[in-house]
């Protein structure tokens, strides 16, 4: 898949389901493939270890971010790319998560979604706001799309793009 025909590509979203649990596993394996490759745990650990923390992380997504959360998958040509977790606050629109399969990451679509999100944090006169770990590759697109690091807690980052004034 090339950047010009991805640029032409659908992106949609879609409320996530039971169903899609075990997209949203590999989805999250896939974020920490190379971290599981330094672990030197054999396969049946590491999905063990994965399958525990993707099990803690969804629990408190779904406990923690009730009021104003969205929690949606990103489909690419109707083909499930991603999720995209939000929290639409009076004060605030912060990006939970966004996450994409490998075969669709440095393609565009991920700048796309994020060019989305600023134009209605934009029109609504809020910051976006994000946390990003701090050696994730994501954090240059953050930083080139205006983002800026405010505090690091833990291994992340929080980010904050304030809003542009639209006339």
């Amino acid at each position: 898949m090339d950047k010009e025909k991805l640029a032409k590509e659908a992106i949609e979203f879609r409320p996530i389901t039971e169903t899609d649990n075990e997209f949203l596993y590999t989805l999250y394996a896939s974020t920490r493939a190379e971290e599981m490759a330094m672990t030197g745990w054999n396969e049946q650990e590491a999905e063990k270890f994965l399958r525990s923390q993707f099990n803690l992380q969804h629990t408190q997504y779904m406990k923690n971010y009730t009021e104003g959360g969205t929690f949606e998958i990103i489909l690419v040509d109707h083909i499930p790319a991603g999720r995209l977790y939000l929290q639409r606050k009076p004060n605030d629109l912060h990006i939970i998560d966004i996450a994409l399969l490998p075969e669709f990451r440095g393609k565009g679509s991920g700048s796309r979604i994020m060019k989305e999100l600023m134009t209605e944090a934009d029109q609504k006169k809020l910051p976006l706001s994000l946390y990003v770990e701090q050696f994730n590759p994501a954090m240059g697109l953050y930083e080139r799309l205006g983002f800026e690091k405010k505090e690091l807690t833990g291994v992340y980052f929080s980010m904050v793009r304030p809003p542009i004034k639209i006339n």
